[in-house]
Order: structure tokens, then sequence, then C-alpha cells
């Protein structure tokens, strides 16, 4: 099977990702996902996960827990989703510095194993792609995927980033010694639930009670900050499963120190150590909460016997890139790519460019998926704007520019509608002055094509510098 074929394959199936809605009971199923990977034998049974859910920062989480692992010395599975440009993004491992051969493209994998696993997956997938539990997914194909390649990879850990929810996502089916929950705010609230309190049930359904390897140790939750009814809610379900659970802000504390353009340092006190001087790449405050939740994670391996010295902990935080997060892509006019898509990661953008970047005017590239809180995020990010520039990216649920024109009730400012997303950047850049600030944000998938659509753009360039 070559990789064309293996991709034609995967899109035969199902993609959440590009439907407008669907009921969430009824099309996630995590019995079709463990049923597959029986058939493959179990390939996640033999991983030690670390396990992460929650509405903001679950990938940038992710990124520094993997990369914290790998400068400790251990090969590290990463799967995380959605994708920017390429869909083998979701599938990478990072080997040990030093260690040869080094996995090319940052450590995603490549085109020949990708296929070949599509190639060994499909007649168990052909066998259940109509069962009592429903139709398999795309995301479902990728997840056994990820597994079967980090078994093959022989990696010392994984961390996996759950998709929607939790509780019934397909990375469920793996055994994780650490779970961490990020933020949860309101999200996908028509399939998750209209309260905080019910998205929070979802989320923290990665919480189990056994823990993979054969121990009889406990497993570990590390909690980012919470409202106190999400709070609430990860509190039980840590009790009912027997876990010991640690909570950032409490457990674990943060000084902030410095920031620039180029960065930010800030100082930690963990469940077992403290960590001066620390430093991250990532820009703004929400990014320090999930390096302290990701110090968290990596703490707590040594309740399972693996201890992660203060030297790794440093050097994987500050080697942390993640694209598509305040990620500066250009500079004089300046531009920024975030994937912030609902209220409270656009109150969080909003914050990181007053404290970070100094500019004459903010031009908005904007497009946004119609299941999100369009008027919220508007809310907080029409006032920064000076110009504002309507756009759609090209998946099935992004709302037409004229729609998310509706949502804008003021007409202080010049609002300019395209279908495109690099007309749209095309237009920005020709109104902007070298002093302004071209913003690009609301979807993964607008920030997804317009790295894809500029040659001097790239996902794997993602520094802040």
């Amino acid at each position: 099977m070559t990789y064309p074929q293996a991709q034609d394959y995967l899109n035969s199936f199902v993609n959440y990702e590009w439907l407008d809605s669907y009921p969430y009971k009824s099309s996630f199923k995590l019995e079709r996902t463990q049923r597959l990977l029986r058939l493959l034998g179990n390939p996640h049974r033999t991983l030690r996960a670390i396990h992460i859910a929650g509405t903001k920062g679950k990938g940038s989480t992710c990124a520094f827990v993997a990369n914290i692992l790998r400068e400790a010395g251990f090969k590290t599975g990463l799967y995380t989703s959605p994708h920017l440009v390429d869909v083998r993004e979701r599938i990478r491992v990072l080997r040990a510095p030093g260690s040869r051969p080094q996995a090319p493209e940052e450590g995603i994998i490549s085109k020949k194993d990708f296929a070949r696993l599509i190639e060994k997956i499909k007649p168990y997938a052909e066998r259940l792609r109509e069962t009592k539990s429903g139709k398999l997914s795309y995301y479902e194909i990728l997840t056994s995927l990820a597994f079967l390649y980090f078994k093959k990879e022989e990696c010392g850990f994984v961390v996996l980033e759950t998709g929607i929810g939790g509780r019934l996502d397909a990375t469920n089916a793996a055994f994780s010694l650490v779970c961490a929950i990020t933020p949860i705010s309101y999200e996908h609230t028509r399939l998750l639930g209209a309260t905080l309190k019910k998205i929070a049930v979802e989320k923290a359904g990665i919480i189990k009670l056994r823990v993979q390897g054969g121990t009889n140790r406990k497993p570990i939750v590390i909690t980012a900050p919470q409202r106190p009814a999400v709070l609430k809610v990860i509190r039980r379900r840590a009790e009912e499963a027997g876990a010991d659970l640690y909570e950032a802000g409490k457990d674990i504390r943060i000084k902030e120190k410095s920031r620039s353009i180029f960065g930010q340092s800030f100082d930690v006190k963990g469940i077992f150590a403290e960590y001066p001087g620390l430093k991250i790449g990532l820009l703004g405050r929400h990014q320090i909460v999930n390096a302290a939740v990701a110090i968290g994670c990596a703490e707590s391996l040594r309740c399972f016997g693996v201890k992660v010295s203060r030297e790794a902990l440093r050097q994987g935080l500050e080697k942390t890139r993640w694209p598509g997060r305040l990620q500066v892509v250009c500079r004089n006019p300046g531009v920024v790519l975030d994937a912030a898509h609902n209220r409270a990661s656009a109150c969080a953008l909003k914050n990181a460019l007053n404290k970070f970047f100094k500019f004459r005017s903010l031009i908005l590239v904007f497009g946004v998926c119609r299941d999100k809180d369009v008027k919220g995020i508007l809310k907080e990010l029409i006032p920064c704007a000076s110009r504002i520039i309507l756009t759609r990216a090209q998946n099935p649920r992004a709302l037409a520019p004229e729609i998310i024109k509706s949502f804008i009730k003021t007409n202080a400012r010049p609002v300019v509608l395209t279908q495109n997303p690099a007309q749209a950047l095309e237009i920005a850049r020709q109104s902007a002055g070298e002093k302004d600030l071209i913003l690009v944000t609301g979807s993964l998938f607008l920030v997804g094509e317009v790295l894809k659509s500029e040659s001097n753009f790239t996902w794997r360039s993602c520094s802040a510098r």
C-alpha cells in the first residue's frame, strides 16, 4: 500500500472533525476501539502512558511532557490532534538526545510506516467497519495506528492527548500511570453538556482505577487551576478511582519572573522539589500553567520508580516548541498565528498580546467553526482590532464570513470578507505598516491552511524567536 492509498483508505471512515453535528454518546463508543485493538494484539497494553484531557492547553502540555521525558533519556511517543498541515503530525516519536538515528521532521511518523500500519489495520478494520457499536471512525483508526507504532518503536513512555471529552475517547483505551486535566471551560456544549459540571464529568473520565504494568500503585492525577464546580468533579472522580490528586496553584506553585517576545522565565515549587529559573519559549501566562502541569506529571513518575532530573525538566521545557500557539512567523509587519477557538482561549490570547507585543494597530484575520461561541470570542478580540478580515477554512464546519459579520455589531472598524485564507492574509499585509501586527486566529484549521499556503511559514518553525 502506498502512502496516498493509505490516506484514501483512512479518509473512507467518518471523520467527526469535519461534521457539523452528531450524537455524542452513540457516535463515540470506546468498545469499538478496544475491539479493534484486541484484534491487533492489544499493542496499547505494553505502553506506559501519560494521558491529558481538558479544554485549553492539552497539546502544549503534551508537548512539554514529551520533551521533558525525551531529555530524561526516554524514547517518547506523542499523540495529539487535530493536525495543522499533515496528518502524520499527530503521531511522533521523540528520541533521546544523541541517539541514532534521529527521526526525521521532528519525529513524525514516516510515510512508509504510516502506509504499512494502515495496511496492517485494514483487514481488521473491514471486519469491524459495521459493528453493534456503530461504525469505526477516522480518529479510532488513527489512534489504533499510533498504539501500533509506539509499540513497534519500543517507546519508554507515550503521551496521549484526548480528542473530544475523555471518557469515551479512543485514547481512553490506554492504561495511564498519570492523568492530567488542563483548564476546563465551555466547548462542545452540544456534545459534552451545557454546564461546566457535565463537561468536567466527561473530561475526568480519563481517571481510571487500573494502573498499567502489574503494579498496585494508585494512579496519579494532576489538574490545572479550575473553577470550583469543575474541581469538585475532578476531586470526586479521583477519590472514586483511589487516585492521588495534585492541584496546580495549591500543590504546585508558580512565581512569574520575566517575559519578552523571546519567552518567559518563572520559578516552580513542585510536589517534591523546587525549580528556580525555568524558561519556556511559548508565550502567555497560560503556557506557564501548562508547564506547571507538565512538571507535576514528570515529578509524579517517581511514584512508579522513574526519576526525572532537574536538568532534564529544565531542558525539556526550554526546548519545547508547539506551532499555532502565539506563533510568530513573520516580522515587519509581524504575523502571529494562534488557534484560540473558544472565549477562554481568546481571552488568554488578548492578554498575551497586550503583555508580549508592541504594535501600532492590530489587523485581525478571523475564521471560526459554526459550533463555537462566536459571539464570546469576538467580544474578546474585536476591541483589540483596528481592521477585521473575515475568512473561512476549507472545512464543512467553518462558518461563512457573511454569517460571522452578523455577529459584529459595530461599524467603527473596517470589515473585509473573503472565502480564501491566503487571500485574507495578503489583504492584511497590503494594509499593514511595519509597526502593525497581523493576528490570524479563531480556528486551528484556519491556522493550518495559512501555514500550508505560505512557503516561508512552516509548522516546524514554531519558536517565538
